[in-house]
């Protein structure tokens, strides 16, 4: 894994797997009493969203949002034209 940037460590990057896979790595993090940063980016959004909602409300309730950042990244798609790709990301606080 490469150099991780401040602020990085606890974060999570929503992608193509499993769903629990997902839910359970963020569930390590709260789990020491840290928030953590649920990443994603275009149609991983709504995996993302299905994520906090299935930890919030199943497993770790108590958890709350405690900020939702949304924004447009630039992307370099093929033959070198900009894309604007959706980003979100969720921070998770644990239970009190």
């Amino acid at each position: 894994m490469g150099k991780k940037e401040k602020g990085q460590e606890n974060a999570v990057f929503v992608g193509r797997r499993p769903t629990m896979n997902y839910v359970m790595a963020v569930m390590m993090i709260l789990n020491k009493g840290e928030d953590c940063t649920v990443k994603a980016r275009g149609r991983a959004i709504s995996h993302a969203v299905d994520i906090c909602e299935i930890l919030k409300n199943r497993f770790l309730k108590g958890a709350e949002y405690k900020e939702i950042r949304i924004s447009t990244e630039q992307l370099e798609g093929e033959e070198g034209r900009e894309n604007n790709v959706s980003s979100m990301e969720i921070v998770v606080s644990p239970p009190k």
